[in-house]
């Protein structure tokens, strides 16, 4: 057999997107989780891939967007070796405009849209009219539309990297021994590990709930409006998400708040009223001290590497955070912007 190069420890999003980064580099690799894959945040149902508002640009917001550009091709890549769809779509995004002081915030980052993101994807307002029928109420008749924002379903695409990565020799265990350069992608509870390592609080996890409707929106834009995401799926489905609960006693039951998320949709959505709820979802996300991905090398531990804190980023952060990662451990070249680093959570 031959020798390993890199472990990576948690198949979550984070974990089976840099074993793909390093298994295409040419790295023999192999992903432990006891759980199996998608077994945390990364098995839920929402799947919104959207942008940081274009304004105040800093490397954290331009890390984002090469992030969410390359991820089209990294996906087809992924559903081409491996046979299995990630559900991946840039199909854009509405947004409500509440007032006349909003109506010129956005108009603004129109202007400043074309700056930073240049011929890739557009910021702009357009009436509300003009949307099409899957859009949200607007108390102004204006709505924000971006093409950059994406949907995908996060186990559909778990699935496609488990796929990929079977296909190239990879196989996801339960248990193995650590070999080679070792990667900790263990989500929320990896954070808590790794503030007791450190003797210092670097993250923790919160709650989400999240449900799913029966509604087929097609290929119509993803909603985000009074704080929901309401993402239409390629199954004719709506996912709708979600709640944040720091405090909370069991991290997998769902409870009268994600009643209250399908109440909210409705409200924002008239189209919605009646859909069948087909699943409720809750779960942890780990969030870093941060409150950006952290990743890089463990302090005081050679050879040991940091993948965590996706908080509601991950998906769309992962084509990026994976390219570096694997950069980082296979060829020493350290490429992670300030703000995603370890010590920026110390």
């Amino acid at each position: 057999m031959a020798s390993i190069d890199v472990t990576v420890r948690g198949a979550g999003i984070f974990g089976l997107s840099i074993a793909w980064a390093c298994a295409r580099a040419g790295a023999t690799v192999q992903v432990v989780d006891p759980y199996g894959p998608g077994a945390g945040s990364s098995g839920g149902i929402v799947g919104a891939l959207a942008p940081h508002v274009p304004e105040n640009w800093n490397p954290k917001k331009a890390f984002q967007l090469e992030s969410l550009l390359m991820a089209e091709a990294i996906w087809a890549e992924v559903e081409a070796v491996g046979g299995v769809s990630p559900d991946y779509a840039r199909s854009g995004r509405l947004q409500p405009v509440a007032d006349d002081k909003g109506l010129e915030l956005a108009r603004g980052r129109a202007v400043t849209a074309r700056d930073l993101w240049g011929e890739a994807a557009v910021w702009e307002v357009i009436r509300a009219e003009a949307a099409g029928p899957f859009a949200p109420l607007s108390p102004t008749g204006w709505l924000i539309r971006d093409t950059l924002s994406a949907r995908m379903s996060p186990r559909r695409a778990s699935a496609a990297l488990v796929a990929a990565l079977s296909a190239m020799g990879v196989e996801v265990v339960r248990e193995a021994e650590d070999a080679g350069q070792v990667l900790w992608a263990t989500g929320w509870q990896g954070l808590i590990e790794l503030s007791e390592a450190l003797g210092k609080p670097v993250g923790a996890g919160v709650k989400g709930q999240s449900a799913l409707l029966r509604f087929d929106a097609g290929d119509a834009p993803q909603v985000f409006a009074g704080g929901l995401h309401i993402v239409p799926h390629h199954d004719g489905t709506v996912a709708i998400g979600s709640t944040s609960e720091r405090d909370f006693e069991d991290p997998t039951s769902c409870d009268d708040q994600c009643e209250a998320l399908v109440e909210r949709a409705v409200t924002a959505m008239p189209l919605l009223h009646g859909a069948e709820v087909v699943e409720r979802w809750a779960g942890v996300r780990p969030r870093a001290k941060s409150r950006a991905p952290m990743l890089g090398g463990w302090p005081g531990r050679e050879g040991h590497f940091i993948a965590t804190g996706g908080f509601k980023l991950g998906f769309g952060m992962a084509p990026q955070g994976a390219g570096v990662m694997a950069d980082l451990m296979l060829n020493g070249r350290d490429g992670i912007p300030q703000g995603f680093r370890v010590e920026d959570s110390l």
